[in-house]
């Protein structure tokens, strides 16, 4: 059995959504009036017009697990984000927490937290062969 879970986060603006998303690297497969999916549809987004009053304390968030960690953090900083620890949209560099799978983090424009997440055999539950 095959399990995927798939993150909805929101968006104010699709337009804005769409062009913050394609400066890390991601491209459109599907929009209407309501919906906006990337090619690989992990994430999509929802239109959501009351994010304008929560944006700054937003709680929305999605992982994505990578087996290039940094890699992945060297294409996202090409977008030229902040990396305030209060600005919105924000870069987060990569850190490690006791437990945890190394990751880094980027808050978007909407205040969505991702939280790219380091694969490893610990962090996915793989056995050695």
């Amino acid at each position: 059995m095959t399990e995927r879970i798939s993150a909805n986060l929101p968006s104010r603006d699709f337009d804005a959504t769409e062009a913050f998303y394609a400066r890390l690297g991601f491209t459109r497969r599907f929009r209407d009036a309501g919906w906006m999916i990337p090619p690989a549809a992990t994430p999509s987004w929802s239109s959501s017009p009351i994010l304008g009053s929560i944006r700054a304390r937003a709680w929305f968030s999605a992982c994505l697990r990578t087996d290039d960690l940094d890699g992945l953090y060297a294409t996202f900083r090409t977008a030229g984000l902040s990396e305030d620890p209060t600005a919105i949209p924000r870069l987060v560099a990569p850190m490690t927490q006791q437990g945890a799978p190394r990751f880094f983090a980027v808050v978007d424009e909407d205040g969505s937290l991702w939280r790219c997440l380091e694969m490893t055999r610990e962090s996915t539950g793989e056995r050695p062969a």
